[in-house]
């Protein structure tokens, strides 16, 4: 039975997407977790992340998670789901925080100026709702789902890779921005799977199947 962990540090959807990876991997011992040590045996690790980056990263480093997040990302299967993804990169924009810094690369947030659709109307920000997702690489996170899946979204800023290779998936709204990334161990999204139907249930489904 493969253990995953989904880290609790009190800034995340944990409950819907532990119960969505037990819907897609019922064999699995999905737990969700602020333990470092639990983190530390786990198989497979997810961190989940809404709010304010300058609230998740206090959050993360104020119950001891910071090492155990970091060892994660670096040893085993680590899916990152919104902020879980932006935390990864350096410096954001919002509260002008430094995230864990394991991948290159910054945290703008969408310039207003750029917010208007193709008919001229003005887009919102935060970015929500569905959108289309082109997929920049083949991967195993990919596995049986259509290149331009719509998934879920809701955000207000973004990661800017400091390298191309890392992007394995990108958005249009206003902008292209960087909506997944991938690096050897690691897979990160800006969307919510666990809101996203039966396209962010498959990835999940490929995460929990994935041997990187």
């Amino acid at each position: 039975m493969s253990m995953v962990v989904v880290v609790d540090y009190g800034m995340g959807n944990l409950r819907s997407v532990a119960k969505a990876i037990e819907h897609v991997a019922p064999d699995a011992d999905v737990r969700i977790s602020s333990d470092a040590a639990e983190i530390a045996v786990a198989e497979r690790v997810v961190v989940p992340g809404q709010g304010a980056m300058p609230d998740c990263m206090r959050e993360l480093n104020a119950r001891g998670l910071r090492e155990a997040v970091i060892r994660a990302a670096t040893e085993k299967p680590f899916l990152g789901i919104c902020v879980g993804l932006q935390m990864l990169f350096g410096h954001a924009e919002e509260g002008g925080v430094t995230g864990l810094e394991i991948l290159p690369g910054s945290i703008p947030r969408f310039p207003l100026a750029a917010m208007v659709a193709p008919d001229g109307a003005r887009l919102k920000v935060p970015h929500m709702g569905w959108n289309r997702v082109q997929q920049a690489e083949a991967h195993s996170l990919w596995e049986g789902i259509d290149d331009g899946s719509r998934f879920y979204f809701v955000h207000s800023y973004y990661v800017e890779p400091l390298t191309p290779d890392l992007i394995a998936g990108s958005t249009h709204y206003g902008i292209p921005f960087t909506s997944a990334v991938a690096r050897a161990n690691i897979f990160a999204v800006q969307f919510h799977p666990e809101k996203s139907a039966q396209a962010g249930l498959r990835l999940l489904s490929n995460f929990m199947r994935w041997n990187p």
